[in-house]
């Protein structure tokens, strides 16, 4: 006789507890990728004498590092659970911090790629954070759930850029060293709310229990929908936030300026997700979807408009806004693609089509920039958003005739 796969423990007490500890980790671990984005393209910028496009290759380095660590990621978490591969993965986020102050000592471009590459590789596992919080929900509270640990994103987007406004001339003429060390004290701060969590392991599973062919999994509509807009919102995310502060820069504003819009960018991000599951609940995910990439298209027409501060600062925070709603609502329409045995491995494969593409427009975002210009960069933004607009409305007819059926 068959084994009966153990069902999988639902908890919406334990889920919210969970999810307040992720996202207290992600307020101050979280803080990490602004300073990479506020600072590693400057810093290469100063460092690179002869091809200033290669300025956003560590910011590449460092999405790259999140593709790769994906799949690895997911399998290490569903052998020795959430806890153990996010305790592991912060303590290495300590190490490559060190290396990206060390490699600002020195004045070593390739160090500093190499230390972003690793930060990236960290970032893996805690993107999936969100999924762990999600772990143990009822399928009413997973968007909650979800949307709960991104609100750590919201002190995050003020940690990070005050970090580098702080210790950016720490220990001049060496730019950014004080806030590398500073980094690794902020990923320190996460490992210790990390380690309360209670995540129980999921189930041993029998080759029989291991859930659908992954080519059945690709082949429903809703999984291609979410990871499709999943994929193209951090992407358009990614190719504005890692070109801006090099445009404000290069316009003559400051550093303090270019972290200052990170920071009211990664606000904005975060701070809608104490409704955001809420919106996902009442309208649906379709809905909440297409109306962050409507907001994408008020950013881009705001960054066409002129060269000013608040024309920047304005255009990023429409930019965080419209990833919060169109990366939230994906992540958790994906979540109604899969099966609890099989949900370690759907959530991989989406983080890797997700930093994949990512990892090509932060690359593509230095060359856009250096050669076309900073208008060339939003304008890039609108056939995307047609796309996945029409991705969300194909699926809402689908749900609907469904429905009616």
């Amino acid at each position: 006789m068959a084994n009966t796969l153990a069902a999988p423990l639902i908890d919406d007490g334990l889920a919210k507890r969970n999810a307040l500890l992720l996202a207290l980790a992600q307020a101050f671990a979280g803080g990490v990728p602004p300073i990479i984005f506020a600072t590693t393209s400057i810093l290469a910028s100063v460092l690179l004498v002869e091809d200033k496009s290669l300025a956003t290759l560590p910011v590449t380095a460092f999405v790259l590092g999140t593709a790769i660590g994906t799949l690895p990621a997911g399998m290490i978490m569903r052998s020795f659970g959430r806890r153990a591969g996010l305790v592991g993965a912060l303590l290495f986020g300590v190490l490559c911090a060190l290396l990206a102050s060390y490699a600002a000592y020195i004045g070593s471009f390739t160090l500093l790629c190499v230390s972003t590459l690793g930060s990236g590789f960290v970032m893996a596992f805690t993107q999936q954070a969100r999924f762990a919080a999600a772990d143990t929900a009822s399928l009413a509270f997973k968007p909650k759930a979800i949307s709960w640990v991104l609100t750590g994103g919201i002190l995050a987007g003020v940690v990070g850029p005050q970090t580098v406004i702080l210790t950016q001339g720490m220990f001049e003429p060496f730019l950014f060293v004080g806030t590398y060390l500073a980094q690794a004290v902020l990923m320190l701060i996460g490992l210790f709310f990390v380690a309360f969590l209670e995540i129980p392991l999921p189930p041993k599973l029998e080759k029989h229990e291991r859930g659908r062919p992954l080519s059945e999994i690709l082949k429903q509509q809703k999984f291609f929908v979410a990871v499709g807009c999943g994929m193209i919102s951090y992407a358009i995310m990614n190719l504005i936030m890692t070109s801006a502060p090099l445009a404000m820069v290069g316009c003559g504003l400051t550093n303090a300026d270019a972290a200052l819009g990170i920071q009211w960018h990664v606000i904005a991000m975060f701070a809608p997700s104490f409704i955001t599951g809420s919106l996902i609940n009442r309208f649906g995910h379709g809905a909440v979807i297409g109306a962050g990439f409507l907001l994408y298209a008020v950013c881009a027409l705001i960054g066409l408009t002129g060269l000013e501060r608040w024309i920047f600062w304005s255009s990023l925070i429409f930019l965080g806004l419209g990833w919060n709603f169109s990366f939230v609502g994906a992540s958790a329409l994906l979540t109604q693609t899969y099966r609890a045995e099989e949900q370690n491995r759907v959530q991989s494969i989406n983080d890797f089509f997700v930093f994949g593409l990512v990892a090509t427009a932060s690359f593509s975002s230095g060359k856009l920039l250096n050669v076309f210009g900073w208008q060339t960069v939003n304008l890039m933004v609108f056939p995307f958003v047609v796309l996945c607009l029409f991705l969300v409305v194909s699926l809402m007819f689908t749900e609907k005739r469904e429905v009616k059926v």
